[in-house]
């Protein structure tokens, strides 16, 4: 957590830093030469094709479809069903619900729908939980991206610091080579010992190997980079150098306690953290919610198609009646002793006889029902009340785990401002040393030509100065760094190096 937090604050700072110093300084973006890199470069390219942010964009986007999905949870259901059934021999007719002794071909279509209308809010909280939950992956999503961008950004500064080194020591290797040309002529003219010479060969020697460490160096430097660009190893490329001017000094205008308050307010780790006790406080209320009455409303429509319903029907026309008397064939009564039919006087709808096909059919079986149905928990053998408790323990267990984040960007802080003052202690010594080194090595190098000392502490005195000069282009990079990352955590614009 610790190295992941510092990393997060230093690449915000170069990332953020730069562009606001092109910026500042109304540089224009030139056109660059091929393979040629500028940190913005890198970063985005190394943002656009590495699989863990490409993961932790997934999980994202997993989790906003999660918490769409559970916003439509609060919606009615709809559901359609349709359904084909043959059967022989004796079977229920669907049409008339009576046996019959044949084969039957049907149909059957369903409607329904059904809504809760209450369950202990169990849905509403869902809802805010997957929503939190969605905006603690947004910023782990966004911690991720900063540990990636700082490790491009460590790796490009190392390149660039590599770069200066390289100059140094060839400046250092040219300087040797005029020096042993010098003492070259006077040893031919018999002025120094030739010994003298052997020791500056030696000493040009120790430089030109200087160099090749050096380029060395900026090679894995350059390996490291491209590797974050999931760039081919073979590939050749180049940077745009950053300008960074040398250090004031400055006392930091900022206390520790002021730097970590601000800094609790903006780091996407705590804001995570904080997001996951609100999710951890809504999955105790689902929990609690399940023991809690629940009600729903649902409702449908059907019909039906049997091949055994009568294939006409008469149909009334909505003209009246008409009563008829139909004597009886079979009935008879018996008067004074005349016989005579049973008359049924029988009233008839007007109307006729009509077909009566498939969509017919469908249309005169049609149904419909509206049901609203309570559910309350009794007894549920203490699953509601277990669920509760461990709901609980994972509200505080995450509680702990943002006290951990908490405490860990205090250390950090703490530490980041320490080791500010320490850098700047570091740089200005440094500098104090280079200074005393180049007057030291400017008499070496005059009581040298005049043969008042002899090579060996010649070359002492320049191996002091170019390691020194090593030293502060190093120190440099380190505190205006370690200051920007204070500039970070108190959220400021990064605009001057």
């Amino acid at each position: 957590m610790t190295k992941s937090l510092r990393k997060s604050v230093l690449f915000s700072f170069i990332i953020f830093g730069f562009a606001s110093f092109q910026t500042a300084f109304g540089q224009e973006k030139k056109q660059q030469p091929p393979n040629t890199y500028s940190l913005e470069d890198c970063i985005r390219i190394a943002l656009e094709t590495n699989p863990q942010v490409k993961i932790s964009e997934l999980d994202v986007k997993t989790n906003e479809n999660a918490y769409q999905q559970s916003r439509w949870q609060r919606w009615p259901s709809l559901s359609f069903s349709a359904g084909q059934g043959f059967s022989s021999g004796r079977n229920i007719d669907p049409y008339t619900n009576v046996y019959v002794q044949r084969n039957v071909n049907s149909n059957n279509f369903q409607l329904g729908s059904s809504v809760v209308l209450f369950n202990g809010f169990q849905l509403q909280n869902a809802v805010k939980r997957n929503e939190v939950n969605l905006k603690a992956t947004q910023k782990d999503l966004e911690a991720v991206r900063n540990d990636l961008m700082l490790n491009v950004a460590l790796s490009y500064l190392q390149v660039i610091t590599n770069e200066e080194l390289i100059e140094v020591a060839q400046r250092q290797a040219e300087a040797s080579v005029l020096q042993v040309d010098r003492t070259a002529k006077l040893v031919a003219a018999g002025t120094l010992a030739e010994s003298s010479l052997l020791d500056l060969k030696a000493q040009l020697a120790n430089d030109e190997l200087s160099l090749v460490n050096a380029q060395n160096n900026l090679e894995t430097a350059k390996l490291n980079l491209k590797q974050f660009m999931n760039m081919p190893g073979s590939e050749q490329i180049n940077v745009v150098k950053i300008p960074v001017a040398d250090p004031a000094l400055q006392p930091y205008d900022a206390t520790i306690q002021q730097v970590y308050d601000v800094a609790l307010g903006n780091l996407p780790q705590m804001k995570a953290a904080e997001l996951r006790i609100e999710w951890a406080r809504r999955s105790v209320e689902i929990a609690k919610g399940a023991g809690m009455p629940s009600l729903t409303l649902s409702g449908g429509l059907g019909t039906a198609y049997s091949s055994v319903a009568p294939k006409t029907r008469f149909v009334p026309d909505g003209t009246g009646s008409t009563v008829i008397d139909i004597p009886s064939t079979t009935s008879f009564v018996t008067y004074g002793g005349v016989t005579v039919p049973v008359i049924q006087r029988v009233t008839n709808a007007n109307g006729s006889i009509q077909d009566f096909g498939y969509l017919n059919q469908l249309d005169g079986n049609r149904n419909s029902s509206v049901q609203l149905s309570l559910r309350i928990p009794i007894f549920s053998q203490f699953q509601v009340r277990y669920n509760v408790a461990n709901a609980k323990i994972q509200q505080k267990n995450l509680e702990y785990q943002a006290q951990q984040v908490q405490l860990t960007i205090r250390k950090n802080v703490e530490q980041a401002y320490i080791d500010m003052n320490n850098s700047a202690k570091r740089y200005s010594a440094t500098a104090n040393q280079v200074q005393a080194l180049a007057e030291t090595f400017r008499v070496s190098q005059v009581r040298f030509d005049v043969g008042a000392i002899n090579s060996v502490e010649f070359s002492i005195a320049k191996a002091n100065l170019d390691r020194a000069n090593a030293n502060l282009i190093q120190t440099k990079y380190d505190y205006v760094f370690r200051t920007k990352i204070l500039d970070f955590y108190m959220n400021r614009p990064l605009s001057d190096f």
